[in-house]
Protein backbone atom coordinates (compact mmCIF):
# COMPACT_ATOMS: atom_id res chain seq x y z
CA UNK A 1 0.00 0.00 0.00
CA UNK A 2 1.48 3.78 -1.01
CA UNK A 3 2.24 5.81 2.07
CA UNK A 4 -0.53 8.41 2.59
CA UNK A 5 1.18 11.84 2.85
CA UNK A 6 0.35 14.06 5.27
CA UNK A 7 -0.39 18.00 4.53
CA UNK A 8 2.96 19.16 6.21
CA UNK A 9 4.38 16.23 3.28
CA UNK A 10 2.40 18.23 0.93
CA UNK A 11 3.72 21.37 2.14
CA UNK A 12 7.38 19.89 1.85
CA UNK A 13 7.50 18.43 -1.82
CA UNK A 14 6.63 22.21 -3.11
CA UNK A 15 8.66 24.15 -0.51
CA UNK A 16 11.47 22.01 -0.62
CA UNK A 17 14.54 24.75 -0.24
CA UNK A 18 15.40 24.92 3.59
CA UNK A 19 14.51 28.21 5.49
CA UNK A 20 18.04 29.26 6.93
CA UNK A 21 15.73 29.82 10.30
CA UNK A 22 14.22 26.58 10.90
CA UNK A 23 16.68 24.30 9.07
CA UNK A 24 20.38 26.09 9.43
CA UNK A 25 22.19 22.62 9.08
CA UNK A 26 20.16 21.60 5.94
CA UNK A 27 20.42 25.16 4.42
CA UNK A 28 24.17 25.21 5.11
CA UNK A 29 24.41 21.38 3.11
CA UNK A 30 22.82 23.20 -0.11
CA UNK A 31 24.06 26.72 0.06
CA UNK A 32 27.42 24.49 -0.25
CA UNK A 33 26.12 22.89 -3.43
CA UNK A 34 25.59 26.83 -5.22
CA UNK A 35 26.87 30.22 -5.58
CA UNK A 36 24.74 33.41 -5.10
CA UNK A 37 23.82 35.44 -8.26
CA UNK A 38 23.97 39.02 -7.79
CA UNK A 39 23.29 42.58 -9.02
CA UNK A 40 24.99 45.60 -8.27
CA UNK A 41 23.60 48.79 -8.16
CA UNK A 42 23.93 52.28 -6.57
CA UNK A 43 23.56 50.99 -3.14
CA UNK A 44 26.17 48.02 -3.96
CA UNK A 45 25.34 44.04 -4.58
CA UNK A 46 22.18 41.74 -3.72
CA UNK A 47 20.83 38.77 -4.42
CA UNK A 48 18.96 37.93 -7.29
CA UNK A 49 19.11 34.03 -7.98
CA UNK A 50 20.95 30.18 -7.41
CA UNK A 51 23.49 28.75 -9.39
CA UNK A 52 23.58 25.37 -8.97
CA UNK A 53 27.73 24.20 -9.50
CA UNK A 54 26.68 22.53 -12.90
CA UNK A 55 25.98 25.74 -14.35
CA UNK A 56 28.80 27.80 -12.87
CA UNK A 57 31.20 25.16 -15.03
CA UNK A 58 29.30 25.76 -18.09
CA UNK A 59 29.73 29.43 -17.58
CA UNK A 60 33.31 29.02 -17.10
CA UNK A 61 33.53 26.92 -20.11
CA UNK A 62 31.53 29.51 -22.50
CA UNK A 63 33.53 31.97 -23.94
CA UNK A 64 33.63 35.45 -22.83
CA UNK A 65 32.02 36.88 -26.33
CA UNK A 66 29.50 35.21 -25.58
CA UNK A 67 28.92 34.87 -21.85
CA UNK A 68 30.14 38.01 -21.20
CA UNK A 69 31.81 39.70 -18.10
CA UNK A 70 31.75 37.19 -15.17
CA UNK A 71 33.16 38.15 -11.40
CA UNK A 72 33.40 34.88 -9.48
CA UNK A 73 34.04 35.51 -5.44
CA UNK A 74 34.50 31.78 -4.36
CA UNK A 75 34.96 33.05 -0.93
CA UNK A 76 31.55 34.29 -0.85
CA UNK A 77 30.70 31.84 -3.36
CA UNK A 78 29.12 34.67 -5.54
CA UNK A 79 28.60 35.55 -9.03
CA UNK A 80 28.30 38.59 -11.02
CA UNK A 81 26.65 38.29 -14.60
CA UNK A 82 25.10 40.48 -17.20
CA UNK A 83 25.83 43.81 -15.83
CA UNK A 84 27.78 45.54 -18.96
CA UNK A 85 24.53 46.20 -21.02
CA UNK A 86 23.49 49.53 -19.90
CA UNK A 87 19.53 48.56 -20.77
CA UNK A 88 17.42 46.14 -20.37
CA UNK A 89 16.76 45.37 -23.97
CA UNK A 90 20.44 44.97 -24.45
CA UNK A 91 21.05 43.02 -21.45
CA UNK A 92 18.15 40.85 -22.38
CA UNK A 93 19.57 40.14 -26.10
CA UNK A 94 22.71 39.26 -24.49
CA UNK A 95 20.96 36.49 -21.45
CA UNK A 96 19.27 35.33 -24.70
CA UNK A 97 23.17 34.76 -26.78
CA UNK A 98 24.12 32.95 -23.66
CA UNK A 99 20.89 30.54 -23.02
CA UNK A 100 20.76 29.98 -27.40
CA UNK A 101 24.54 29.07 -27.23
CA UNK A 102 23.66 26.28 -24.31
CA UNK A 103 20.11 24.74 -26.35
CA UNK A 104 22.38 24.38 -29.81
CA UNK A 105 25.30 22.93 -27.49
CA UNK A 106 23.26 20.46 -25.73
CA UNK A 107 24.14 22.09 -22.64
CA UNK A 108 21.48 20.88 -20.17
CA UNK A 109 18.50 18.81 -20.96
CA UNK A 110 16.39 21.49 -19.57
CA UNK A 111 16.68 23.67 -22.37
CA UNK A 112 15.04 20.78 -24.50
CA UNK A 113 11.32 22.74 -23.29
CA UNK A 114 12.39 25.89 -25.06
CA UNK A 115 8.80 28.01 -25.12
CA UNK A 116 9.68 31.21 -26.90
CA UNK A 117 8.46 33.19 -23.51
CA UNK A 118 10.32 35.65 -21.89
CA UNK A 119 9.98 36.15 -18.12
CA UNK A 120 10.88 38.93 -16.49
CA UNK A 121 13.77 39.30 -13.41
CA UNK A 122 13.73 42.11 -11.31
CA UNK A 123 16.02 44.66 -9.41
CA UNK A 124 15.31 45.67 -5.65
CA UNK A 125 13.42 48.96 -6.80
CA UNK A 126 11.20 47.46 -9.27
CA UNK A 127 13.27 48.13 -12.32
CA UNK A 128 13.36 45.05 -15.29
CA UNK A 129 16.74 44.10 -14.95
CA UNK A 130 16.35 41.78 -18.08
CA UNK A 131 13.76 39.23 -19.42
CA UNK A 132 14.99 35.54 -19.78
CA UNK A 133 13.26 32.29 -21.83
CA UNK A 134 11.24 30.81 -19.64
CA UNK A 135 12.94 27.43 -19.16
CA UNK A 136 15.95 29.02 -18.69
CA UNK A 137 15.46 30.25 -15.45
CA UNK A 138 15.90 27.55 -13.82
CA UNK A 139 19.77 27.78 -14.88
CA UNK A 140 19.90 30.95 -12.26
CA UNK A 141 17.77 30.19 -10.17
CA UNK A 142 15.52 33.22 -10.50
CA UNK A 143 11.70 34.11 -8.94
CA UNK A 144 8.90 33.03 -11.62
CA UNK A 145 5.46 34.53 -11.32
CA UNK A 146 2.38 32.88 -12.36
CA UNK A 147 -1.25 32.81 -11.80
CA UNK A 148 -3.57 29.76 -10.24
CA UNK A 149 -7.27 29.58 -9.80
CA UNK A 150 -10.00 27.46 -8.19
CA UNK A 151 -12.87 27.18 -10.38
CA UNK A 152 -16.13 26.25 -7.84
CA UNK A 153 -19.98 25.87 -7.27
CA UNK A 154 -22.22 25.28 -4.62
CA UNK A 155 -23.99 22.36 -3.77
CA UNK A 156 -25.25 20.14 -1.36
CA UNK A 157 -26.66 16.82 -2.22
CA UNK A 158 -25.52 15.05 0.71
CA UNK A 159 -22.70 13.33 -0.72
CA UNK A 160 -20.13 15.42 1.02
CA UNK A 161 -19.63 17.19 4.33
CA UNK A 162 -19.44 20.91 2.66
CA UNK A 163 -21.58 22.65 -0.40
CA UNK A 164 -18.54 22.79 -2.58
CA UNK A 165 -17.57 21.24 -5.51
CA UNK A 166 -14.67 22.12 -7.51
CA UNK A 167 -12.96 21.89 -10.90
CA UNK A 168 -10.08 19.88 -10.93
CA UNK A 169 -8.16 19.49 -14.41
CA UNK A 170 -6.05 16.60 -15.50
CA UNK A 171 -2.65 17.36 -17.14
CA UNK A 172 -2.26 16.28 -20.37
CA UNK A 173 -0.48 12.84 -20.40
CA UNK A 174 2.33 14.19 -23.10
CA UNK A 175 3.25 17.81 -21.49
CA UNK A 176 6.52 17.49 -20.72
CA UNK A 177 5.56 18.54 -17.50
CA UNK A 178 4.09 16.55 -14.54
CA UNK A 179 2.30 14.75 -17.02
CA UNK A 180 -1.14 13.22 -15.86
CA UNK A 181 -1.26 15.05 -12.86
CA UNK A 182 -3.66 16.99 -11.13
CA UNK A 183 -3.99 20.99 -11.47
CA UNK A 184 -5.67 24.14 -10.05
CA UNK A 185 -8.43 24.83 -12.44
CA UNK A 186 -6.25 27.42 -14.07
CA UNK A 187 -3.01 28.46 -13.99
CA UNK A 188 -0.04 29.64 -16.02
CA UNK A 189 3.20 31.80 -15.99
CA UNK A 190 3.27 35.33 -16.48
CA UNK A 191 5.41 36.50 -19.14
CA UNK A 192 7.51 40.19 -19.12
CA UNK A 193 4.53 43.06 -18.43
CA UNK A 194 1.95 41.11 -18.20
CA UNK A 195 -0.53 42.01 -15.37
CA UNK A 196 -1.50 39.36 -13.03
CA UNK A 197 -5.56 39.27 -13.72
CA UNK A 198 -4.78 39.98 -17.71
CA UNK A 199 -2.39 36.73 -17.59
CA UNK A 200 -5.50 34.42 -15.52
CA UNK A 201 -8.10 36.05 -18.04
CA UNK A 202 -5.78 34.76 -21.31
CA UNK A 203 -5.42 31.41 -19.22
CA UNK A 204 -9.10 30.36 -18.25
CA UNK A 205 -9.55 31.16 -22.15
CA UNK A 206 -7.10 28.97 -23.41
CA UNK A 207 -6.80 26.40 -21.50
CA UNK A 208 -10.65 25.69 -19.95
CA UNK A 209 -12.43 27.60 -22.06
CA UNK A 210 -14.35 29.88 -19.83
CA UNK A 211 -15.41 33.53 -20.93
CA UNK A 212 -13.31 36.18 -20.77
CA UNK A 213 -16.66 38.47 -19.48
CA UNK A 214 -17.59 36.56 -16.65
CA UNK A 215 -13.64 36.06 -15.56
CA UNK A 216 -13.49 39.61 -15.49
CA UNK A 217 -16.68 39.92 -13.91
CA UNK A 218 -16.48 37.16 -11.19
CA UNK A 219 -12.85 35.75 -10.47
CA UNK A 220 -11.13 37.22 -7.19
CA UNK A 221 -7.51 37.78 -6.15
CA UNK A 222 -7.16 36.10 -2.71
CA UNK A 223 -3.70 36.87 -2.44
CA UNK A 224 -0.20 35.33 -3.09
CA UNK A 225 1.16 31.74 -2.50
CA UNK A 226 5.43 32.57 -2.33
CA UNK A 227 7.71 28.76 -1.85
CA UNK A 228 10.99 28.02 -2.89
CA UNK A 229 10.74 24.27 -4.75
CA UNK A 230 13.23 21.72 -5.91
CA UNK A 231 12.86 20.52 -9.34
CA UNK A 232 12.45 16.13 -9.59
CA UNK A 233 12.66 14.13 -12.53
CA UNK A 234 9.10 15.09 -13.11
CA UNK A 235 9.98 18.86 -13.75
CA UNK A 236 11.69 18.13 -17.20
CA UNK A 237 15.39 17.91 -17.55
CA UNK A 238 17.78 17.50 -14.57
CA UNK A 239 16.12 17.04 -11.56
CA UNK A 240 17.52 19.87 -8.67
CA UNK A 241 16.66 22.80 -10.11
CA UNK A 242 15.78 25.65 -8.00
CA UNK A 243 12.37 27.09 -8.22
CA UNK A 244 11.50 30.68 -6.03
CA UNK A 245 8.14 31.15 -6.87
CA UNK A 246 5.17 33.28 -6.55
CA UNK A 247 2.03 32.37 -7.43
CA UNK A 248 -1.23 34.96 -7.66
CA UNK A 249 -4.51 33.34 -6.78
CA UNK A 250 -7.69 33.67 -7.47
CA UNK A 251 -11.23 31.90 -6.89
CA UNK A 252 -14.05 31.87 -9.20
CA UNK A 253 -17.73 30.85 -7.91
CA UNK A 254 -19.47 29.32 -10.90
CA UNK A 255 -23.28 29.04 -11.81
CA UNK A 256 -24.79 26.33 -9.41
CA UNK A 257 -26.51 25.22 -12.69
CA UNK A 258 -24.00 24.26 -14.63
CA UNK A 259 -24.43 26.86 -17.15
CA UNK A 260 -20.60 27.69 -17.31
CA UNK A 261 -18.22 24.94 -16.70
CA UNK A 262 -14.32 24.46 -17.89
CA UNK A 263 -13.63 22.50 -21.14
CA UNK A 264 -10.58 21.24 -22.39
CA UNK A 265 -9.25 24.30 -25.47
CA UNK A 266 -5.24 24.00 -26.17
CA UNK A 267 -4.21 20.47 -25.42
CA UNK A 268 -2.97 21.63 -22.21
CA UNK A 269 -5.49 19.78 -20.01
CA UNK A 270 -6.95 16.01 -21.24
CA UNK A 271 -10.14 16.27 -18.63
CA UNK A 272 -12.15 18.29 -15.58
CA UNK A 273 -13.99 16.70 -13.14
CA UNK A 274 -16.14 18.14 -10.35
CA UNK A 275 -14.90 16.88 -7.44
CA UNK A 276 -16.09 16.99 -3.67
CA UNK A 277 -13.42 18.25 -1.28
CA UNK A 278 -13.22 15.32 0.51
CA UNK A 279 -12.33 13.83 -3.00
CA UNK A 280 -9.96 16.27 -3.42
CA UNK A 281 -7.92 15.36 -0.06
CA UNK A 282 -8.13 11.83 -1.15
CA UNK A 283 -6.49 12.64 -4.37
CA UNK A 284 -3.50 14.63 -2.49
CA UNK A 285 -2.63 12.49 0.26
CA UNK A 286 -2.24 9.77 -2.97
CA UNK A 287 0.30 12.04 -4.29
CA UNK A 288 -1.74 12.42 -6.97
CA UNK A 289 -1.78 16.53 -7.67
CA UNK A 290 1.21 18.59 -9.02
CA UNK A 291 3.25 19.41 -5.84
CA UNK A 292 2.74 23.47 -6.19
CA UNK A 293 -0.92 23.12 -6.96
CA UNK A 294 -1.78 20.83 -3.87
CA UNK A 295 0.52 24.07 -2.05
CA UNK A 296 -2.63 26.24 -3.73
CA UNK A 297 -5.41 23.93 -3.02
CA UNK A 298 -4.02 23.90 0.64
CA UNK A 299 -4.22 27.47 0.73
CA UNK A 300 -7.78 27.15 -0.44
CA UNK A 301 -9.06 24.72 1.83
CA UNK A 302 -7.77 27.14 4.55
CA UNK A 303 -9.47 30.39 3.30
CA UNK A 304 -12.86 28.56 3.05
CA UNK A 305 -12.49 27.06 6.64
CA UNK A 306 -12.18 23.28 5.62
CA UNK A 307 -8.83 23.28 7.19
CA UNK A 308 -8.90 24.45 10.65
CA UNK A 309 -6.53 24.72 13.62
CA UNK A 310 -9.08 21.57 15.57
CA UNK A 311 -8.87 19.16 12.21
CA UNK A 312 -5.17 20.45 10.53
CA UNK A 313 -2.00 19.65 13.35
CA UNK A 314 0.27 21.36 11.01
CA UNK A 315 -2.27 24.40 10.83
CA UNK A 316 -0.26 26.88 11.91
CA UNK A 317 2.76 25.89 9.62
CA UNK A 318 0.64 25.55 6.63
CA UNK A 319 -0.16 29.57 7.11
CA UNK A 320 3.41 30.13 7.52
CA UNK A 321 4.74 28.02 4.78
CA UNK A 322 2.80 29.25 2.18
CA UNK A 323 3.96 32.49 2.03
CA UNK A 324 7.49 32.09 2.77
CA UNK A 325 9.79 34.83 2.26
CA UNK A 326 11.95 34.77 -1.08
CA UNK A 327 15.01 36.70 -0.70
CA UNK A 328 15.54 37.87 -4.42
CA UNK A 329 12.98 41.34 -5.53
CA UNK A 330 10.21 40.90 -6.92
CA UNK A 331 6.28 41.86 -6.71
CA UNK A 332 6.21 39.18 -3.36
CA UNK A 333 8.15 41.81 -1.80
CA UNK A 334 5.60 43.73 0.58
CA UNK A 335 6.63 46.80 -0.22
CA UNK A 336 5.49 45.74 -3.69
CA UNK A 337 2.07 44.16 -3.00
CA UNK A 338 0.19 47.42 -3.95
CA UNK A 339 1.36 47.85 -7.24
CA UNK A 340 1.00 45.80 -10.29
CA UNK A 341 4.16 43.38 -11.90
CA UNK A 342 4.20 46.06 -14.66
CA UNK A 343 3.10 49.19 -13.52
CA UNK A 344 6.37 51.35 -13.70
CA UNK A 345 8.57 49.11 -14.56
CA UNK A 346 10.56 49.23 -18.51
Amino acid sequence: MATQLTSIDLVNKCDGFPDANREPERYSTEMNKLYTLIWKDEKGPFPIGYVLLSVLEALRNTPESIRGRMDVDDEARTVLLFQEPTTQEERTKHVARLTAYWRENQAFRLLKGWRNELWPVYGRNGELLYSIERVAMGLFGNVRFGVHMSAFLRRSDGDSRYDLRIWVPKRAHNKSTYPSMLDNTVAGGMMTNEDPFECIVREAAEEASLPEEYMRKHAKETGTVTYIYITDERAGGEPGWIYPECQWVYDLELPADGSITPRPNDGEVDSFRLCTVEEIQEQMVQGLWKPNCAMVMLDFLVRHGILTPENEPYYDEILTRRRRFIPFPGPHWPQWQHASPSEGRS
